[in-house]
């Protein structure tokens, strides 16, 4: 069956709010490592792909689930080793307060658990966000989610929700060359923290930014951003569900790279490479506000399966010394890329840490009208070439790459060959 026939099948029993990607969708067969291939066997370098972190059909991973699946599946109403070894393995990674788990399916309910402890535990319902942020799928998270509520088919701000501006040096209130951006985008998250009457329950706030524009926030933001909530009576929410599990290089984790330490994280895509598993994990204080009251039960969060998904990709990260990986990688990537801005008028801005780069295009660099045109048909003659990327920003801009982590030196040259040639002279 060729792509044109899914396609069409497709289209009469999935619904077309469903996205594809692509003006020819392709029709994925097969992924190994850093790679899809499509159903001639062609082969295409996936340059977005943050959910396969440690590759696509990576064998340890593949191995671990199967075995557990022909042994034993049931819910955490029962005991079983893999939950308890899996939460530990999970705190021991994270910072001393953050100790208690709460095993979830996907980002989207990461987020929505995340927004209930916090509006348990503050006995308050404002929350400051981020503008351009995007917190999941589910109806409680569009209302946190300018990316969404401001889009096409939003209904606009809730009153209960405060939003910031963007910690964007490049195109925001605060560039690149003030010292001091960091400190004031944080007070725009104190105003709009005073905003909310009865206090804020919550500042939710993913700790590199995605929907965005692939945001790097400015030094000391997060950290001063956590301040004046803390200050103000809230807790505050670190969103990794993109970039956890080392893919910023230099930290494991995000909110480290910002010396910062949030009361709540959020993890998702990364963490099963490919599984539907995520988790919440929060401070001792937050998890007994939440017990004693509502009981609380996810059917398929912390399974058997799911766990030893999730040893086996924290195995793989340790043992393939994949943050490192992404360190030394990403850094050589981002040095071809900034070279691409050298030679190429249209590329405005090269930002990223480990292996979450942009590239954001422009039509003038003085103006900064953007090419979103232009980003689109990059993308588009990239995926001719045989490699997948993507735009994303609120203005689709910018080109996102985020592969898995076993990309290489390799894979980072023949990407931006491929670039230097599709931007033109």
């Amino acid at each position: 069956m060729n792509a044109g026939e899914v396609l069409e099948r497709r289209r009469r029993h999935v619904s077309g709010a469903l996205g594809l990607a692509y003006e020819e969708p392709l029709l994925i067969v097969r992924g190994a490592g850093t790679w899809l291939y499509d159903a001639a066997d062609r082969p295409y370098l996936d340059c977005v792909n943050n959910v396969c972190h440690v590759g696509h059909a990576h064998p340890r991973v593949v191995e671990a689930g199967c075995r557990q699946m022909a042994v034993l599946n049931t819910n955490t109403r029962y005991l079983y080793d893999g939950l308890a070894e899996y939460a530990e393995r999970l705190a021991a990674l994270l910072p001393g307060p953050l100790e208690v788990c709460f095993f979830v399916c996907s980002g989207s309910e990461a987020n929505d658990l995340a927004l209930r402890l916090a509006r348990t535990a503050t006995n308050r319902r404002d929350v400051v966000v981020v503008d351009g942020a995007y917190h999941g799928t589910a109806s409680s998270l569009i209302e946190l989610s300018p990316y969404k509520f401001d889009g096409p088919g939003g209904r606009g701000r809730a009153e209960h929700v405060h939003v910031a501006p963007t910690p964007d040096v490049y195109r925001g209130l605060f560039r690149a060359d003030d010292p001091e951006a960091g400190a004031k985008y944080a007070e725009a998250v104190r105003a709009a923290a005073a905003r909310a009457e009865t206090g804020p329950a919550a500042f939710f706030c993913e700790s590199l930014m995605g929907c965005a524009g692939q945001i790097v926030p400015p030094v000391g933001y997060l950290r001063a951003a956590f301040g004046h909530i803390r200050a103000a009576g809230g807790l505050c929410v670190a969103d990794e569900v993109q970039v956890g599990f080392g893919r910023v290089g230099t930290h494991y984790w995000g909110f480290d790279a910002q010396a910062a330490v949030p009361d709540i994280v959020t993890l998702g895509k990364p963490i099963g490479n490919g599984h539907p598993m995520a988790a919440v994990v929060v401070t001792r204080e937050v998890a007994e506000a939440f017990e004693g009251g509502m009981e609380y039960f996810n059917t398929f969060g912390g399974n058997p399966v799911s766990c030893a998904i999730g040893l086996a990709v924290l195995d793989v990260i340790e043992e393939e010394q994949l943050q490192e990986r992404a360190r030394v990688v990403g850094a050589h990537f981002l040095r071809r890329l900034e070279a691409l801005r050298e030679q190429h008028e249209v590329v405005g801005d090269v930002r990223g840490m480990g292996l979450f780069l942009g590239l954001e295009l422009v039509r003038d660099r003085g103006t900064l009208a953007p090419a979103t045109d232009e980003a689109h048909a990059v993308v588009e003659a990239m995926k001719a070439r045989g490699v997948l990327l993507s735009t994303d920003g609120p203005l689709h801009n910018v080109i996102k790459i985020k592969p898995p982590l076993v990309f290489g030196r390799e894979e980072a040259d023949l990407v931006a060959d491929h670039l230097h040639e599709v931007l033109g002279p």
